[in-house]
């Protein structure tokens, strides 16, 4: 019975949720009289030097054939309410394939290139990251630097390129000789899941100790925000299921409407974040299961770069 309520209480607004706005014709727009003179045409606007139409940008795309896979959407929408409880205990499936591999994301251009002069989409964060010159710009030194980074993280292919998972790579072991440079994450009696969207991390501390030490994390991308400020982890489902998409969570951990830490079975760092949810590799999230508790306090700040 508390089933078949709760699924009452949720389904219709959450259908309601995802079904996009229709457009409406523009009211101050009204057809040319018949008899009226053709206007004459605007003329075309010069180019802009160095500013390349939004459609001459390669989008990202895993830089090893079958790299970057996943058995299931990486999205799970179920972002404003809660989630309903009445999934059962039917266990999700174990990840498959090697969950550990990094495959970087790069233009097409770019696939097999043995070094290559691309200026990346995180270039002048793995600059600073690396004590290169922070231009901006990828020059030969620059090339070679990032390659033998990305040979030592086996970051595959390893040509120099500045994307996703070198960034987060970069971050994250930047994070762990200085965890919080700026001292965002409130330090308090009690435990504190910290979120920092800026570099895409969270950690878990209880007064001055770590109980979860900091990793890299996907938020939501543009239009499905991760909220930011205090929230409560008030519901955990170890074997979730997206109740609008059918979709795996596993080792689910909510703590707004239906947004929540859980794992995702493809890589973490991609070109687009989530739609809302903090998502963690399956390992991390299996480890943040065993930390966290109902009623522990979740604090996130920053932005996503990027989309």
């Amino acid at each position: 019975m508390f089933a078949l309520a709760t699924v009452l209480a949720f389904g219709p607004t959450t259908a309601l949720a995802d079904t996009p706005e229709p457009i409406a014709p523009a009211a101050d727009s009204p057809a040319p009289a018949a008899d009226s003179p053709s206007p004459e045409p605007e003329p075309e606007p010069e180019p802009v030097p160095d500013s390349p139409a939004p459609d001459a940008v390669e989008p990202l795309v895993p830089g090893v054939p079958g790299g970057g896979r996943a058995e299931y959407p990486m999205d799970t929408p179920d972002q404003v309410l809660p989630p309903l409880q009445s999934q059962g205990d039917v266990p999700v499936p174990e990840p498959e394939g090697d969950v550990d591999e990094l495959v970087e994301y790069l233009p097409r251009s770019a696939v097999g290139a043995a070094c290559t002069a691309s200026t990346g989409t995180y270039q002048r964060q793995v600059e600073r990251l690396l004590k290169l010159k922070v231009d901006g710009k990828q020059s030969a030194a620059d090339c070679r630097a990032i390659k033998a980074f990305q040979v030592k993280e086996k970051i595959k292919p390893a040509n120099g390129y500045t994307g996703p998972v070198t960034w987060a790579r970069a971050e994250l072991l930047a994070a762990r000789k200085n965890l919080d440079p700026g001292r965002r994450c409130p330090v308090k009696k009690y435990a504190v899941a910290c979120v920092d969207l800026d570099r895409q991390l969270m950690w878990v501390r209880k007064d001055k100790k770590v109980t979860f030490p900091v990793v890299n994390v996907r938020s939501g991308r543009v239009g499905y925000a991760t909220r930011t400020g205090w929230h409560t982890v008030y519901w955990r489902h170890k074997d979730h299921w997206s109740s609008i998409y059918n979709t795996p969570m596993p080792y689910s951990q909510f703590f707004s409407g239906g947004q929540a830490f859980h794992a995702v079975y493809g890589q973490i760092a991609t070109p687009t974040g989530s739609r809302g949810c903090v998502n963690l590799g399956y390992g991390n999230a299996g480890k943040l299961w065993d930390v966290l508790r109902k009623g522990d306090r979740v604090y996130i700040w920053g932005k996503r770069p990027g989309g």
